[in-house]
């Protein structure tokens, strides 16, 4: 089944999704994510010294249409600090008339840092790749993946 034009994702309080919901000038989603530059090779021993840790928030329009983003980060190598959840709160309290709930969104993407920011339709089944039809929704960098039932749930 191809991925409908505008994903919904639903708000779960405590867990991956607790940032998102409306404000007066359309709806966000926001997070304390880490995140590695594309080149970056897995196995390495100094691994911890190219994770970058970001306070995020992505603004969409009330039809799900990407309007902007704040990326913020404390630099390469800063472990996650109380400097990332400050910054959030301060980015969401940025926002009028702010209220915490389920979204329904756009798929978009943008680059920060050398890294991938976004909703991306990519194929995960055999079947989708062969006709070249995306049929999952991948959230970047924090890795939350969106499929069938298209009912806002996500996959880790």
């Amino acid at each position: 089944m191809p991925i409908p034009a505008v994903i919904p994702i639903r708000y779960e309080p405590g867990y991956r999704t607790e940032h998102i919901g409306r404000y007066d000038e359309g709806q966000f989603f926001a997070s304390v994510t880490a995140a590695y530059t594309d080149d970056f090779r897995p196995g390495a021993d100094d691994w911890l010294r190219h994770r970058r840790w970001y306070a995020v928030l992505h603004r969409f329009d009330a039809d799900g249409t990407h309007t902007g983003s704040d990326i913020w980060t404390p630099g390469p190598g800063v472990p996650a600090d109380g400097r990332l959840d400050a910054r959030l709160e301060q980015l969401l309290g940025s926002l009028p008339g702010l209220e915490f709930g389920d979204i329904a969104i756009r798929p978009f993407e943008l680059r920060h840092d050398g890294i991938r920011f976004g909703l991306v339709p990519e194929c995960h089944d055999e079947k989708a790749a062969e006709a070249g039809e995306p049929d999952w929704a991948e959230l970047y960098p924090d890795r939350l993946g969106f499929s069938t039932p298209w009912n806002g749930e996500y996959s880790t």
